[in-house]
């Protein structure tokens, strides 16, 4: 497996020496299938290396589910609007695949590389709910899962009629029976234009980064299929040419291998690659919903403020005695529309701080993941030429063959 390790800087000194840099390095290993049936999951090491003064020593080790790794996502989407979270891997609902080596591994790697995404954010990398799910033994953890916030106190039905009730929004917006409050700033449209436009790039690429996994696989799997067949044929002779093509089968063999390997790097380093941004993208969607949400909330709050407004100085004009009453009411929705106000400016500004982030670590990401891509691809084909290449002089001493 592959482990992604990130660190806030790096540090040659003592953990604990005053002057040593601060660091956070996270590590999630070792996975291992607990429970039987439908009540079985998968534990994970987590390992934590850090000189932070809010974490108990230089190392902890805990022991994570899957379900735990939810809630610290769910906490960090509840309290830091306007942040890009990072997103988790898909819950595998298909007994069969849930259980697979293969997608054991994908799902640890996954999830180191969530972890470590939130322990280098220099933001995210202060909660305590991250210092809670580093740091608490698993009891205390189990106590803090039973605690959920906002949407995710909902159950399965209430958040499909949620969707149901935005899709509804969405037809009377369409059907023209409720004007939309949309934010549109010339540079929001053109973010906005970019994200959807990048989803469906990467959606794109993941697809066809899964065909040549499974073209990989297919052709290895036929390659060795053929190997065998040409050993067979090859015992049937007792000449020169049975020998050769034993050689054939065998050679036939270990490039399926081969194939296979190379099969199983595209997976984890290509194509996970590329479904992680595509996640990640669905993750900053999460927060232009906040944004816009946030937006409509100021707007709304400011209509009504001025309306208030209006109605207390046609009840002072009136000398009514109505006016305590309504002076109350206006300084309540002024102090609440200048909340909605800062808390939307603070989305717009951490939005615009992470939507440089997010590009700064893509172009990383993906230049590292194209790099292996090629490297990997070209290995594998001088490997196929080479050990084709060194058949062709056996065969061509073979007496039945004529060039």
């Amino acid at each position: 497996m592959i482990t992604t390790q990130r660190t806030l800087s790096g540090s040659s000194q003592s953990p604990r020496s005053p002057s040593a840099r601060p660091f956070l390095s996270v590590s999630v290993t070792d996975p291992v299938k607990l429970g039987n049936g439908v009540q079985a999951y998968i534990s994970y090491r987590v390992i934590t290396k850090t000189n932070l003064p809010q974490y108990q020593g230089p190392e902890k080790i805990v022991i994570r589910r899957y379900s735990d790794f939810v809630w610290l996502r769910d906490r960090l989407y509840e309290k830091y609007k306007g942040i890009f979270v990072p997103p988790l891997p898909e819950k595998s609902a298909v007994e069969k695949f849930r259980f697979s080596a293969e997608f054991i591994e994908m799902r640890c790697q996954a999830l180191d590389i969530f972890i470590n995404r939130i322990a280098s954010h220099p933001e995210l990398q202060q909660s305590e709910d991250l210092r809670i799910f580093l740091q608490e033994d698993e009891e205390t953890m189990e106590r803090a899962r039973s605690v959920e916030l906002g949407i995710f106190k909902k159950k399965p039905s209430d958040l499909m009629q949620i969707f149901k009730d935005v899709q509804s929004k969405v037809s009377d917006v369409v059907l023209g029976k409720e004007k939309p409050v949309e934010e549109s700033t010339p540079e929001y449209e053109k973010l906005k234009h970019y994200i959807y436009e990048l989803e469906d790039h990467l959606a794109e690429a993941q697809k066809q980064a899964f065909r040549l996994v499974k073209r990989h696989r297919e052709m290895g799997q036929s390659l060795s299929d053929f190997g065998k067949a040409v050993k067979l044929l090859g015992a049937c002779e007792r000449d020169s040419l049975g020998k050769v093509f034993s050689e054939l089968g065998s050679k036939s063999e270990v490039l399926s291998m081969k194939l296979q390997e190379e099969a199983h790097n595209l997976l984890m380093n290509f194509e996970e690659s590329l479904k992680d941004y595509v996640r990640a993208v669905q993750s900053i969607k999460v927060t232009m919903a906040d944004r816009a949400s946030a937006f409509k909330q100021q707007c709304e709050l400011a209509e009504t403020t001025k309306l208030k407004e209006i109605n207390l100085d046609k009840l002072m004009l009136m000398r009514s005695e109505k006016v305590g009453e309504a002076e109350v009411e206006y300084k309540e929705l002024k102090a609440a529309n200048e909340e909605a106000t800062r808390r939307f400016e603070t989305i717009v500004r951490l939005m615009n701080d992470e939507i440089v982030r997010f590009q700064e670590q893509k172009t990383a990401d993906m230049g590292l993941a194209f790099h292996l891509f090629a490297k990997g691809q070209a290995k594998l084909s001088n490997d196929m030429a080479n050990a084709w290449r060194s058949l062709l002089p056996k065969l061509e001493a073979c007496p039945y063959v004529r060039t």
